[in-house]
């Protein structure tokens, strides 16, 4: 079965903008809990370590959703799956805002991450529902959302923590929450479920579907490696930063991060040169500025004011590139397979985080044993990685032009056991 709503009436810009602000909410829930972890531990009387498992739970609880929840988005109707979800967000946030103890904290923490997965359920969902000639303008502007949250999440909860207690950031975000739960539940378009395949089927379907589409297996290795090399960058900068060479704070590894704001302008711009485009021409342009931003990272090492500029371009540049190059990405496999959409978007979300995940334990490795020089180095290599696979992609001759309809109309076909 395909969605109710035709993809060019279910999808008005008024939506795409509500929508984005909901993905940015949703994400901006594993964020903030980090601006406040020194003032939980005051407040809950634990070691700032102890206190930080409620931001880690987080993490984790979200890890736990992609896997076990987005898959849903292809059983059920969108509609309450997505406001359900939020709701519930909304009250394991409270439960966070008015915890009694440490461990309670942490248990609604990662509750709270397990049910904030609706970004990855609302983009296939955008997928199916946007116009084949809008499809990356659409995945540019969510994802914009995306990154606004994450980037105002930081901010917002140690400003409001500051001034009203480590309490207050969960609150607040649990209103406004449930507010964007209430809304939806009244202004998403009715779609219908695409598959009637059990849940354990669904559950197990990403790794067969990593098996069957190779064109998934490289964009989840692109994605992969390049947010490897991004999280790797990341966790070696505020090494850097803090230690001899500058001998900042860490709250100036906060500022240098609100220059990712940018992305935010750019996203769209790039969805819509996929659109023109096609993601394989885009995402080569992506993979070679991630690998430049490398080299401009490792110009850093010298310090002063111009080292300082070199980080901060190059983690811009790398920022930039990442992001574009996931809207890349998901314009290509959401062209995949119609009918199963949600667990493409679970086998890519799961295979980006583990790569962030290895790019991070790497990066710190690499600190570990020759300083920013071997993180640049991490950087480069796992960029040069996700090139080269995807040179080769391009040499065998299945070219870098637009998506054609008649890729979409290939998952109209579907394996029925996927």
């Amino acid at each position: 079965m395909s969605e109710s709503t035709g993809p060019s009436t279910g999808l008005s810009r008024r939506l795409v903008l509500l929508l984005a602000v909901t993905c940015g909410v949703a994400v901006g829930n594993l964020y903030f809990p980090q601006a406040v972890t020194p003032l939980i531990a005051e407040g809950l009387g634990a070691a700032p370590e102890s206190a930080a498992m409620a931001a880690t739970a987080a993490q984790l609880g979200y890890s736990a959703g992609i896997l076990l929840l987005v898959p849903l988005g292809d059983r059920l109707p969108n509609r309450p799956l997505i406001s359900g979800l939020l709701a519930l967000t909304g009250l394991f946030l409270l439960a966070a805002g008015l915890s009694p103890a440490l461990g309670v904290l942490v248990a609604a923490g990662g509750l709270v991450g397990t049910a904030t997965v609706a970004a990855q359920l609302i983009a296939p969902m955008a997928a199916g529902l946007a116009a084949e000639d809008r499809r990356g303008q659409v995945m540019g502007t969510l994802l914009s959302g995306s990154i606004g949250g994450i980037l105002l999440a930081r901010g917002f909860g140690g400003v409001l923590a500051d001034h009203l207690g480590w309490r207050a950031p969960y609150l607040v975000a649990a209103v406004a929450v449930l507010l964007l739960a209430a809304v939806l539940a009244l202004v998403l378009p009715a779609t219908a479920p695409s598959t009637r395949r059990s849940y354990p089927s669904l559950v197990g379907a990403a790794l067969r579907l990593l098996r069957t589409e190779p064109d998934l297996r490289r964009s989840c290795l692109y994605q992969g490696c390049v947010f490897g090399a991004f999280s790797a960058a990341w966790t070696g900068m505020a090494l850097v930063v803090t230690g001899p060479v500058y001998g900042l704070n860490a709250s100036t590894v906060g500022v240098m991060a609100l220059v990712a704001g940018v992305t935010m302008v750019l996203t769209p711009a790039a969805g819509r040169w996929v659109d023109r485009s096609g993601p394989d021409a885009v995402g080569l342009v992506c993979m070679l500025g991630a690998l430049a931003s490398a080299g401009v990272l490792a110009l850093g090492s010298a310090g002063g004011a111009a080292g300082l500029a070199a980080l901060t371009g190059g983690i811009l540049l790398l920022d930039v590139a990442m992001q574009s190059g996931m809207v890349a990405n998901q314009s290509r496999i959401f062209a995949l397979r119609p009918d199963a959409r949600s667990r493409i978007n679970t086998a890519y979300m799961t295979c980006a985080f583990l790569g962030g995940t290895t790019g991070s334990w790497l990066g710190v490795q690499a600190h570990a044993l020759v300083g920013w020089p071997g993180v640049c180095a991490v950087a480069a290599l796992l960029c040069a990685t996700a090139l080269a696979r995807h040179l080769v992609h391009l040499r065998a001759g299945r070219g870098a032009g637009p998506v054609l309809p008649a890729d979409q109309a290939r998952g109209e076909a579907a394996d029925p056991g996927v």
